[in-house]
């Protein structure tokens, strides 16, 4: 049985696959990308921290064939990629960024009323004062769309983790920065929006949720890391979401694929 999805014209679908992944470097990770694009075949798909121009990627990442792709980066550091499948989306969407973007770090693509973003805060360990400011822009930003009635889906490396519940014991130290509580302050001003955290939301009472982990001493295989990868949903489409995956054995990047699926 197929269902009709409107965003903007219609298309068949039973369900709507929304991924996001911190790479740590796509031109290290291109086989680990390409294998797991193959095998889970996601609707849409944001990366982060891409580490690389479009001049820099090999023409079956710079043009995956099945999707229309966005890359935006400037060369080995920070950047992000926006993908959406095209028998999903059969016209092209229409990408852009927000004026608050700086060193490539946000794209969003928009079809019909539905915008997707795929987003790389700065982790403000050099600069915290342009964090805080990438934040506010973020805000406005996801205000300005629920004032247009837009739908919309935030995905990425936030950088901030929500509460005390999305860092492991072991990690939980007062006003380091990723867990100050301006930035989580500014988190929940951003979801105030008409935003939903959908990894929580499915999963409230999961301690050992977390999409990061630092790359030593096994913490990944010891899962003590941090939440900081984020699918941010409109609340009419959170509410049609049935799953949310960490995929915590994909990849050697220090952060996890997370998935979200959507019943549409």
């Amino acid at each position: 049985m197929t269902r009709k999805v409107s965003f903007g014209y219609h298309v068949a679908a039973m369900a709507l696959t929304v991924a996001t992944w911190n790479v740590n470097g796509i031109r290290a990770r291109q086989a680990q990308f390409l294998e797991w694009l193959e095998r889970d075949r996601p609707d849409v798909v944001c990366l982060q921290e891409i580490k690389a121009s479009p001049s820099q990627l090999a023409e079956d990442l710079c043009n995956l064939g099945d999707y229309w792709c966005y890359w935006h980066g400037s060369g080995g550091y920070s950047g992000v990629s926006l993908h959406l499948r095209r028998e999903v989306f059969p016209e092209e969407p229409k990408f852009e960024h927000p004026p608050f973007d700086l060193e490539t770090r946000i794209v969003t693509a928009t079809v019909g009323d539905l915008v997707f973003a795929s987003i790389y805060v700065p982790n403000g360990g050099k600069d915290f004062p342009a964090k805080m400011d990438f934040l506010r822009g973020l805000e406005r930003y996801a205000a300005e769309m629920a004032a247009a009635g837009r739908r919309a889906v935030l995905c990425g490396d936030l950088n901030v983790t929500r509460t005390e519940q999305d860092v492991h014991p072991k990690e939980r130290k007062p006003f380091v920065i990723g867990q100050r509580p301006e930035e989580r302050q500014a988190f929940e001003g951003i979801l105030a929006h008409g935003l939903v955290d959908v990894g929580r939301a499915l999963d409230p009472d999961n301690e050992g949720l977390f999409t990061w982990w630092a790359p030593w001493r096994n913490m990944r295989q010891k899962n003590i890391g941090w939440r900081i990868d984020y699918i941010l949903a409109s609340s009419s489409l959170a509410g049609k979401a049935v799953s949310s995956k960490v995929l915590a054995d994909v990849g050697t990047s220090d952060h996890a694929p997370v998935v979200v699926t959507f019943e549409v």
